[in-house]
């Protein structure tokens, strides 16, 4: 038996699954060290050469880019790699016998986007490099059906990239608040006008509420847009619910800081400004992702009642 063993071919031990195995842990880890060690152009002084020191940098920095959160970023590689322990199974049984060369374009995307993204010090590119790379090195070790499982997860980490060019959308968004917010409380019967993004009331308890930049739903945008992708992911089947549940991201953004912006006014008109601004106005962030959780649950029920029938024949 051990002779046997020893005589099988060369190449049948090279596309062994424990090769590939070490030959995945192997070359991720030499990824990760390179980003480290050389991963990063922009501001050196500061973060040194290492592009995760440059993004965990950016995650803890609310002020430089108007006030955009990207806190989030701490949990998308622990829901990345629950997406992937989740479908474990699956991906054991993907494995296909021979190396995909197809996954080695991915891999030199990555690092053409990452040497592209050092020379230009433009981090962001590198990071979406890292990410190709993640994805492609799988692709190439164990094929397309493992590629296809993992696509999701490692798409997922590109909510861990600050994506600072969605800044200048502060301002559309701040008028848009403002407008509805003026809206809803007339309609309330609460008599407000509005000059730009600054709503004005008259007495009894009169306040003046400006719409300021994490009033617009920038700030809390892509924490909610990632929460929403991996509720869709987790809950739908077909991938037009989950593109649709996606999108609706920016309008429930919206809508959860359109309910604060209306719950702080009436909290103001009924109490005054003392309690409204110094107590609710700080702590009514909590009710945006409360408000968003529920009208994100209601509408991707919504959307799996759908077709249901048809999706699933054989269940009443």
């Amino acid at each position: 038996m051990t002779g046997e063993k020893n005589n099988r071919p060369f190449a049948e031990i090279f596309r062994g699954a424990d090769w590939r195995a070490a030959t995945l842990a192997g070359s991720l880890l030499a990824v990760f060290v390179w980003m480290h060690a050389r991963g990063n152009a922009v501001q050196t002084d500061v973060f040194g050469y290492s592009a995760f020191r440059w993004m965990v940098g950016r995650w803890g920095d609310t002020v430089s880019y108007g006030g955009v959160d990207y806190s989030h970023g701490w949990l998308i590689p622990f829901v990345s790699a629950w997406f992937v322990w989740k479908d474990r199974k699956r991906l054991k049984a993907s494995v296909s016998g021979d190396v995909d060369r197809r996954g080695l374009w991915a891999v030199l995307a990555g690092v053409l986007l990452h040497t592209a993204g050092f020379r230009i010090a433009q981090t962001r590119l590198s990071m979406a490099g890292l990410i190709a790379m993640v994805w492609g090195i799988p692709f190439y070790l164990y094929g397309w059906q493992t590629a296809k499982i993992l696509a999701f997860p490692s798409a997922y980490l590109v909510f861990c990239i600050p994506l600072t060019f969605l800044d200048g959308l502060t301002f559309p968004l701040r008028m848009v608040a403002a407008r509805l917010s003026d809206i809803i409380l007339n309609g309330l019967g609460i008599e407000v006008w509005r000059s730009g993004t600054g709503l004005y009331s008259a007495p009894p308890n009169p306040f003046q509420l400006d719409v300021a930049d994490p009033c617009s739903g920038l700030r809390s945008l892509l924490a909610i847009a990632a929460l929403c992708s991996a509720y869709a992911f987790a809950t739908l089947r077909s991938t037009w619910k989950r593109l649709t549940l996606f999108l609706f991201s920016i309008p429930l953004a919206m809508a959860g800081n359109i309910v604060r912006i209306v719950t702080v006014a009436i909290i103001i008109r009924a109490t005054g400004s003392e309690a409204g601004m110094r107590f609710y106005h700080d702590y009514s962030g909590y009710l945006v992702f409360a408000s968003v959780t529920v009208l994100m649950v209601g509408l991707g029920q919504a959307l799996a009642r759908v077709n249901r029938k048809r999706e699933n024949p054989e269940k009443p």
